[in-house]
């Protein structure tokens, strides 16, 4: 894979990660922590059959034994952002959960330079910043931290981007030009399952019905389960502060699907914001394009 197709790859996750919010809309009963525990239990019912089918069941085996150390922390962090992401929002407000998630490129770059000694072009500060800002646009009038529950909530919030951190940052590490490092796709499905089993006594009892049901059974598939997995393999060759900027998308186009299927329609600070956010995406890679690394790959 080349880091062209690295970018439109993850670009295509964060696309199916963003269906998220339209799709609850659809839901007739199931909800907080029984989304969480249908979505995440889906999720690894997805997962488990298709690891086994491409990686075949004695492999696929090998890897959840061998993995180590690595595997495992990299599980217990899909496990944090599978599961606070909807405990924070039964907490506070969505504002207050999506401005703290935005944290996550600054935090990844951050991991990146003190654990890995990688150093960031300034453009990619730069993106972050502007990112940041543009996010803080969007939602920055529906902030709102009055009560010790709130905090708390920012505070389970806060959880997500440094899981997410910590996880691009250990992708970087093992695969950074090592195509021999350690299968690290059943991490996603150890984060599905400690997530449904940290989910499952909280969502009873369940009340989704049939139709609910068909729906979650599509978010774990579509929107976390395969996602999930592509942004695994994209980790071999985008690196990690990339990744996390370009997961702001998610916030972009789950507006859009908002808007498109549930009648939801952006503020004018909202369509700024998302505006802001995609020049700095579109800036960033774009110079990337023009710097000397990139002149190198192509010409090798």
């Amino acid at each position: 894979m080349k880091h062209r197709q690295g970018v439109w790859l993850m670009v295509a996750c964060t696309l199916m990660w963003s269906i998220a919010g339209v799709v609850t809309r659809w839901l007739d009963s199931a909800r907080g922590f029984e989304l969480t525990f249908w979505r995440s239990f889906f999720c690894a019912l997805t997962l488990a059959p298709l690891l086994a089918a491409v990686r075949g069941p004695a492999r696929l085996w090998q890897a959840l034994r061998a993995g180590g150390r690595a595997l495992w922390v990299s599980g217990l962090c899909w496990t944090v952002m599978f599961t606070a992401f909807m405990l924070a929002l039964s907490l506070t407000t969505v504002a207050n959960v999506l401005i703290t998630m935005a944290l996550g490129p600054l935090f990844t770059a951050l991991g990146a330079s003190l654990a890995l000694g990688h150093r960031l072009a300034p453009r990619t500060w730069g993106a972050i910043a502007v990112a940041g800002a543009g996010i803080a646009w969007m939602y920055g009038g529906g902030i709102g931290l009055h009560g010790a529950q709130h905090w708390l909530g920012v505070a389970v919030a806060l959880c997500v981007p440094i899981a997410g951190a910590t996880n691009w940052t250990l992708m970087q590490h093992l695969h950074h030009g090592d195509e021999e490092a350690s299968d690290m796709l059943p991490a996603v499905l150890l984060g599905a399952i400690g997530s449904a089993l940290l989910t499952l006594p909280l969502a009873l009892p369940f009340a989704a019905t049939t139709r609910d049901l068909g729906w979650l059974a599509l978010l774990g598939a579509v929107q976390l389960g395969i996602p999930c997995l592509l942004a695994m393999a994209v980790a071999r060759v985008l690196e990690a502060p990339e990744i996390s900027l370009l997961a702001l998308l998610e916030v972009v186009f789950g507006v859009l699907w908002a808007w498109l299927g549930a009648d939801e329609a952006p503020s004018l600070s909202v369509l700024g914001g998302g505006a802001l956010v995609l020049a700095a995406l579109a800036g960033n890679e774009l110079l990337g394009l023009r710097s000397p690394q990139a002149r190198r790959r192509r010409a090798a």
